[in-house]
């Protein structure tokens, strides 16, 4: 099951609710010329580092990076808009589809000592899901706290049975923002949805990104597979990551916050934040957006980070619903000279969304942006590469749905050398796609046009 196949089944009543008091994304332009610049500043274990060091870190990362602006103008500006900081001596792996994902998790699962704390979007009761369900009533009953908070909306058809056995077992269990108004213990806002992945294992290890807790996910991408397979037994393509080190803190605190916000019983009393040493080399931004905020801090960033591109822009997406601004953004950017790449889905498991999608496609062609549709694997990364030096991954499509009504959150990792293993990983995706020629593409038949125009009507809710 996908993160809009419910969204999109109930497109009708979502469109009710927004017709009662629609959300606008904001004036980025606006919003970014009010930001002055300020000086980079980093925090390591123990905190805030002096001005004078992190002024050399910055230099360092400059040479190594062949002194790209984007890094100073990006770093200072999310220092300002996103207020989370700037970590050293994390070590971050990036982790391709629910193959690698799921043992990795498991692993540290298997390892925790004092807590688990984990939020889904899509919890199911399928063969993965009680693989997982068994190992945190495992870890419970040994004594070790689990805290699970999962969406309403995106485990509607999860038996509530599943969720009263973890309870049953010690868990505590928080649901996000429930359907039925009745079990609401926060006010009624049924459009927003929690579609965050976030584990967090003893405070110390973490993974966040696209992949829910889901059999979908269970065979590798990479593997060969017939062109006559049906849709549903491809493989679904998905990215997350593994954080060891000082920035896992503040990924615990926006778990601690959505734990509030939706007035969870009081967590039993366990190390949350435990002294946290360095682990590796990467530098790490934790961001974290709810509709509680202003805008979204995550797509401000998104815009500003393309703004401030002078080579590449590389961006991997399942659900690319792009408002004028960020389209904008997109075509600026190759006009004035940036390599702009996407690779976007050659099928969906919402037609609406890659129908609305596509609607975009002759004008992001003609501004020079390349279109490439993954095949042979049901796309579901959301990923960013910019400049060689500055990635992110997390939960957030480029929709407006998660710009302005869901809960998202993704890592910001600056560095030449995570940035390389993103490279690689997004050669590996284009490798396994065919590019949209713009000629051919101005000459698709009338009725996938009428499609487009008809999705295109409703990208607003999707």
């Amino acid at each position: 099951m996908s993160d809009l196949k419910l969204e999109v089944a109930a497109l009708t009543v979502f469109f009710l609710l927004a017709a009662a008091g629609c959300a606008t994304l904001p004036d980025t332009d606006a919003l970014l010329a009010r930001h002055t610049a300020q000086t980079v500043r980093f925090e390591n274990a123990r905190g805030s580092i002096s001005a004078h060091k992190s002024a050399a870190i910055l230099a360092q990362l400059k040479r190594k990076s062949g002194d790209i602006d984007i890094l100073e103008k990006q770093i200072a500006l999310e220092q300002e808009i996103v207020g989370s900081p700037l970590v050293l001596g994390n070590k971050v792996t990036l982790l391709q589809d629910g193959a690698a994902t799921y043992p990795a998790m498991f692993a540290a699962i298997r390892q925790a000592h004092d807590h688990i704390n984990m939020e889904s979007y899509i919890f199911e009761d399928d063969e993965i899901g009680q693989q997982f369900a068994d190992l945190l009533l495992e870890q419970q009953a040994r004594g070790v706290q689990v805290n699970l908070i999962y969406d309403s909306f995106g485990t509607v058809n999860t038996p509530k049975a599943f969720f009263e056995r973890l309870k049953q077992g010690g868990v505590e269990v928080l649901q996000f923002n429930p359907i039925n108004p009745l079990a609401a213990k926060t006010p009624w806002l049924i459009n927003n949805r929690d579609h965050r992945k976030l584990l967090i294992v003893d405070g110390h290890t973490a993974f966040i990104g696209g992949i829910n807790i889901s059999s979908v996910y269970s065979s590798g991408s990479a593997a060969r597979r017939s062109a006559k397979a049906p849709r549903d037994a491809l493989a679904w393509r998905d990215t997350d990551l593994q954080i060891e080190g000082p920035v896992v803190a503040e990924l615990q605190k926006l778990f601690m916050q959505t734990w509030e916000k939706q007035r969870g019983a009081p967590l039993a009393a366990k190390t949350y934040f435990p002294a946290l040493a360095v682990q590796g080399q990467d530098i790490v931004r934790a961001i974290g957006s709810t509709p509680d905020d202003p805008y979204s801090l995550i797509y401000l960033i998104l815009i500003s980070a393309v703004g401030n591109a002078e080579k590449q822009v590389y961006l991997t997406n399942a659900y690319f619903v792009p408002d004028p601004q960020l389209l904008n953004a997109l075509t600026d950017a190759a006009a004035r000279g940036v390599d702009v790449k996407l690779i976007l889905p050659s099928h969906s498991d919402s037609e609406v969304v890659f129908q609305a999608g596509r609607a975009h496609y002759s004008t992001l062609l003609r501004a020079g942006v390349r279109i490439f549709e993954r095949q042979g694997a049901l796309l579901h990364s959301k990923t960013a590469y910019i400049d060689g030096v500055w990635s992110t991954v997390g939960s957030t499509n480029l929709d407006w749905r998660s710009f302005l009504d869901n809960d998202e959150i993704n890592a910001v990792i600056i560095g030449r050398e995570f940035a390389g293993q993103m490279q690689a990983m997004f050669a590996q995706d284009l490798a396994a796609s065919e590019e949209i020629d713009p000629e051919r593409w101005e000459r698709r038949p009338l009725a996938f046009r009428f499609k487009e125009w008809m999705a295109r009507v409703w990208g607003r809710l999707l």
